[in-house]
């Protein structure tokens, strides 16, 4: 398996893989096992891309069997979702810190083909992102829906973050989750 940064010749890959996993597409038998819930366009693949150095992939050859998007909150301002957030950041605290879009960033969706769930992607992707977005914020922060039981399970018992606080947004109920970006992320493999 390897890990790596996205390239504009992974868009259709990583595309192919959201159409899959995401709410408004995802097959009913998959549903109960995780999806994604924001939907992005190429453009916005290209920008995470060329802008942020966003876009992890995991693959397994020349298959992207996982990615996962961490990026600045500059970034995420496009969507309303974000802008509540952003506008929530002075009032949460975390590590010791009043959080701000210059010491933390967002991270997710994560999306896994459900092949590859179980088998160690999880952890070392996560660790992939982390690493790379280590340098430039000390903070993590990131939302699940709460009707999402297994990423709950994943973020919050394998990959060990922490839940800050809970929050509504257009009639549904997220869970805001935090990692500290110094920590290895238990179960990676990764040097």
């Amino acid at each position: 398996m390897q890990y790596r940064n996205a390239t504009l010749k992974d868009i259709p890959g990583v595309s192919k893989l959201q159409q899959k996993y995401h709410i408004s597409t995802i097959s009913e038998e998959d549903k109960p096992d995780g999806f994604v819930t924001t939907l992005f366009t190429e453009e916005q693949f290209k920008e995470l891309i060329e802008k942020e150095q966003g876009l992890a992939v995991a693959c397994d050859g020349d298959k992207i069997v996982a990615y996962v998007m961490a990026a600045s909150w500059q970034y995420w301002a496009q969507w309303p979702l974000f802008q509540y957030m952003i506008e929530d950041l002075p009032n949460v605290r975390y590590l010791g810190q009043t959080l701000s879009v210059y010491n933390s960033y967002q991270y997710g969706p994560i999306c896994i083909d459900k092949e590859y769930r179980g088998s160690g992607v999880l952890q070392n992707i996560f660790e992939f992102s982390r690493i790379q977005m280590s340098e430039r914020y000390p903070i993590l922060i990131t939302f699940i829906n709460q009707i999402n039981h297994r990423s709950y399970n994943a973020h919050v018992n394998k990959l060990g973050l922490d839940v800050i606080k809970t929050f509504e947004f257009n009639n549904n109920q997220y869970y805001e989750l935090g990692y500290d970006t110094s920590k290895k992320t238990k179960g990676s493999v990764l040097p």
